[in-house]
């Protein structure tokens, strides 16, 4: 363990993050690996500042308080896999807990050692079939946009028999939430808008005026209303929006499995895509903030070297950062119709960890007679880990801290920019459904 005495308390400066070196050999050699999970665990047994965000941390300190020595030398090396596995990647110790990320000397970087974890055993062994399908959205998505599997697949999640049976076959726990499939999906809904490049935008704002949006999997498939959404909201404001010719899932799920060569085959098809339309003059925003954090973070720093990457992660927006934005130039249209009293809203992590400030809430502020209480914890769903058998019961533990607030509040309305978050904390709740905040945005303006 190292001693309290030889630890240096976070200096003052920005955490930085190296690039990820995933295409090495050592990236993926067992012996250093655990070489680096020991250096990493050891101190963060010293330390225990992040007991109280995910379960990987009371895991791991479990572990080494029930061990024979009570240190680390005697946690059995099975106990490491459990701390990956419970790790979602969701980045909230390296960014508001852990006082030794870099440039501090010990360079712990814990997301990012769990995910070279995972990546060294999906090379080694591969995933499960369950972590395979629940990771293939694109697959998964286009098989269940047909119109009569649509239909079956809705049936079957909506059925206690069905949820038994997915159960039993995947793995995913009957009760967590899973979402519905839309045979019309967002592209569909807004095909008028798909490859209406232009000329590139003259301006001297800190935003172009003109967005790409990047439908993301569940936006174009599961909640296809929150795509429109941006779109009603932001030609309200003036701010003209274009669909891509295509795009592919943003890669966060194969992330989250390990499976990094995925991630690269997805760069390959939508990265050129979107930094042709920035070299026109557009920005982009996506409805998802893990999607978002994808462009904007992880990609970066496992293409550190590619200029188009970089030159999207540039040009990529949350929907509500855009908004503040345009608010700052002064052409935002802030004439509301209607209220929206009391708003009790959950910040995802992945929002969070972008480090752009609480933007949805300040946007829905402007709205007259509007309070909003922001809610910055987990919820738990982080992903496929909410869904699975193994991991649900954690998961609504992780988000009964929200629930309470949510509750205790009495807010007329519920919302949060992570849909698949909403889900899993109105489980939780009596007597509200999830909202997502551009929908409140587009009700304010009567819209």
């Amino acid at each position: 363990m190292v001693p309290p005495s030889d630890r240096r308390e976070g200096s003052l400066e920005a955490p930085t993050r190296h690039p990820l070196d995933w295409q090495a050999d050592e990236f993926y050699d067992e012996k250093a690996l655990f070489g680096e999970l020991e250096r990493v665990f050891d101190i963060c047994h010293g330390c225990r500042r992040c007991f109280n965000l995910c379960n990987s941390f009371p895991t791991l300190f479990d572990a080494v308080d029930e061990s024979e020595s009570m240190e680390l030398d005697t946690v059995p090396k099975s106990v490491y896999w459990d701390v990956v596995d419970h790790c979602y990647l969701c980045d909230m110790c390296y960014m508001t807990k852990c006082p030794y990320v870099p440039p501090h000397e010990w360079n712990v970087d814990f997301p990012h050692l769990m995910l070279r974890a995972k990546a060294a055993r999906f090379k080694k062994q591969g995933a499960p079939w369950r972590d395979r399908i629940l990771s293939a959205t694109d697959k998964v998505g286009r098989l269940a946009g047909i119109p009569v599997i649509t239909q079956a697949v809705n049936a079957t999640n909506r059925s206690k028999a069905g949820r038994v049976l997915l159960e039993k076959t995947l793995g995913v726990h009957r009760d967590a939430p899973v979402p519905e499939y839309h045979s019309k999906s967002a592209r569909k809904r807004l095909k008028s808008h798909r490859g209406a490049s232009g000329e590139a935008a003259v301006s001297t704002d800190s935003t172009k005026g003109k967005v790409v949006l990047y439908t993301t999997c569940y936006g174009n498939r599961n909640h296809p209303v929150i795509d429109e959404d941006i779109v009603t909201v932001f030609e309200h404001n003036g701010i003209p929006v274009a669909l891509a010719e295509k795009e592919r899932c943003c890669g966060m799920p194969k992330l989250e499995l390990g499976d990094l060569d995925a991630v690269a085959k997805a760069k390959e098809v939508n990265i050129p895509v979107l930094a042709a339309w920035v070299d026109k003059g557009w920005d982009i925003v996506t409805p998802i903030p893990s999607c978002t954090l994808m462009f904007k973070q992880e990609l970066p720093l496992m293409f550190p070297n590619d200029p188009d990457v970089m030159k999207v992660r540039a040009a990529m927006f949350d929907p509500f950062e855009y908004l503040m934005l345009r608010h700052k130039d002064g052409k935002l249209d802030t004439n509301f119709r209607n209220s929206l009293g009391k708003v009790s809203y959950q910040v995802p992590c992945h929002l969070r960890v972008q480090n752009i400030g609480l933007k949805t809430r300040d946007i829905l502020q402007l709205v007259p007679d509007t309070e909003v209480e922001a809610i910055e914890r987990c919820s738990g769903h982080d992903g496929t880990y909410a869904v699975k058998k193994d991991f649900h019961d954690i998961s609504k533990k992780i988000a009964r801290p929200v629930v309470n607030k949510v509750k205790k509040a009495a807010a007329d309305h519920f919302v949060s920019d992570c849909p698949m978050a909403a889900e899993q904390i109105v489980q939780g709740l009596e007597d509200h459904h999830g909202e997502h905040p551009m929908g409140l945005l587009k009700h304010a303006y009567g819209l």
